[in-house]
């Protein structure tokens, strides 16, 4: 059995090293700008975790002015660690990838499932982009604001948005107030909202109060901090390990810093049942372990020298993701669990899309509500079909070949008989799928039609799959036939959108 042996003496961050002041972590970048009241702004971005850093930089970076406030002081704790390949195109267009690259993150090449009854290796290799990375996400998400700054970006640590104020249901000013680093208060006026504020949801909790939680994931998470763990000599270079129990399932990722992330995911009822059954977390945690040896092995020599962190109610959607002189990104929008890791690959592609829509707006050349409408297509199709692929992959027992067959169903691609079976799902859990998507235009597959490869078979015998088809389709207000209006997102000349047929240049 894993035994509990955890260093005391000095307090502990969450990946290993020790607590600093927040303020120590500034350095001398608190300059006059931050302490500044900003009066108006033509776009405000709320949150400046990766959505809200990737918008902004973007945005910055094609001339527009960019406010962004965050409530916290950088550095700050995040989970969501594994980083898909697709982060490699959205560090590229960032101009970001040199420091990505230099920081020393693990190059994650891959992942490696135990899952049921059968175990497989997800190799990234045949990809146009082989790797991602295992972050410590409290350096990468500083890394990216950082970046922002220098782009450009106007930003306000420590401030948090107290009131929101509309025209109609248009909003046009927020009031704030910043504590930290230099007492201020202020209004802030701007032309267009990016709503990035996280699982606080400024716009959807708040304001329009359209978040809906996807029952049929109503699990809890929690994990903690292994040193001494070893990594897996059969698996891809920096590979995340997913293994499978009879209640849920674990994750295992290792990080630059010699540390790995161990995580237990358990649904509520039954997280409740053996927590009182076990007496406490620690012990259910480590029960947990036990029963997955493709975990146990890594961890069987290594030391828990962290406390243990818990999350749950982390799947949901709002029924609309944008609205007038508003879009919502990343957390703030919707959320998956996190079996496919898929936290990160969400909140930067709708950052991409959302500068790319808001640029387009603001040179005029597409009108709102076509650029509206193409944001909420392409985001709302790359967070059903992600939903479709971790449900399916919650039936334990319904094998490889039938998660693969799933994948194939979930685009338009024709994949000849000859190629791996696994090829789609490769590319759909990846991240690059999505990100093609977006680059050309979708009348081929609508979004509503997803809806249709959830079998009434599958929805009989899984309950799951049949939520996911009604909580996540039925909000939408999306046209079946509408797709994304024949507009695609372009990245050169300039980042926007494009109509089919028309010429960018």
């Amino acid at each position: 059995m894993i035994a509990l042996r955890r260093k005391e003496g000095r307090q502990r961050s969450e990946h290993g090293g020790e607590f600093r002041d927040p303020a120590q972590g500034r350095g001398t970048h608190d300059d006059e700008r931050d302490r500044m009241t900003v009066k108006t702004t033509q776009v405000l971005v709320v949150g400046g975790g990766p959505a809200g850093a990737t918008a902004a930089t973007l945005l910055a970076r094609e001339g527009f002015d960019v406010t962004l406030f965050e409530r916290d002081i950088f550095p700050r704790y995040h989970i969501g660690e594994s980083l898909l390949p697709s982060i490699l195109d959205v560090c590229d267009l960032l101009g970001v990838r040199e420091k990505m690259e230099a920081h020393g993150f693990v190059r994650k090449y891959g992942g490696y499932f135990s899952w049921g009854r059968e175990s497989w290796p997800l190799d990234f290799e045949p990809l146009r982009h082989p790797y991602g990375f295992q972050v410590v996400r409290s350096e990468f998400d500083q890394l990216l604001l950082e970046h922002a700054k220098s782009q450009g970006v106007t930003v306000v640590e420590g401030a948090e948005i107290r009131e929101v104020n509309f025209d109609g249901d248009r909003p046009r000013a927020a009031t704030w107030s910043r504590e930290i680093g230099g007492a201020a208060s202020g209004s802030t006026t701007f032309d267009y909202l990016v709503d990035a504020s996280g699982r606080a949801g400024l716009m959807a909790v708040r304001y329009r109060k359209n978040r809906r939680y996807q029952l049929a994931f109503r699990n809890v998470a929690f994990w903690g901090y292994w040193t001494g763990a070893t990594l897996m000599s059969f698996a891809p270079t920096g590979a995340i390990a997913h293994g499978s129990i009879q209640d849920g399932w674990l994750w295992g990722i290792p990080l630059h810093d010699g540390t790995m992330s161990v995580g237990v995911v358990l649904d509520k009822t039954t997280f409740k049942e053996k927590r009182r059954k076990l007496g406490s977390l620690t012990r259910l945690y480590l029960a947990a372990i036990d029963e997955c040896p493709l975990i146990s092995d890594r961890v069987k020599s290594g030391l828990l020298m962290s406390p243990l962190k818990i999350e749950q109610d982390y799947s949901y959607t709002a029924e609309s993701l944008a609205g007038p002189g508003y879009f919502q990104i990343g957390d703030a929008a919707c959320s998956i669990d996190p079996l496919l890791s898929t936290g990160v690959h969400l909140a930067t592609h709708a950052g991409v899309l959302a500068a790319a829509s808001l640029a387009s707006m603001l040179r005029h050349e597409v009108d709102e509500a076509r650029a509206r409408n193409f944001f909420e297509c392409s985001y709302r199709r790359a967070y059903v079909r992600l939903m479709i692929i971790v449900s399916g992959l919650y039936l334990f027992h319904h094998g490889k070949q039938t998660y693969f067959g799933k994948a194939r169903q979930l685009t338009d691609r024709d994949y000849d008989d000859g190629e791996e079976m696994n090829e789609a799902f490769r590319h759909i859990v990846s991240g690059l799928q999505d990100q093609e998507d977006s680059a050309r235009t979708l009348g081929e597959l609508a979004v509503a039609e997803m809806a249709s490869h959830l079998s009434p078979e599958d929805a009989e015998r899984d309950l799951a799959m049949y939520q996911v088809s009604n909580a996540v389709f039925q909000p939408s207000s999306i046209p079946p036939d509408a797709a994304n209006n024949r507009l695609y997102l372009r990245v050169k000349p300039q980042l926007g959108l494009s109509a089919a047929g028309s010429d960018p240049r």
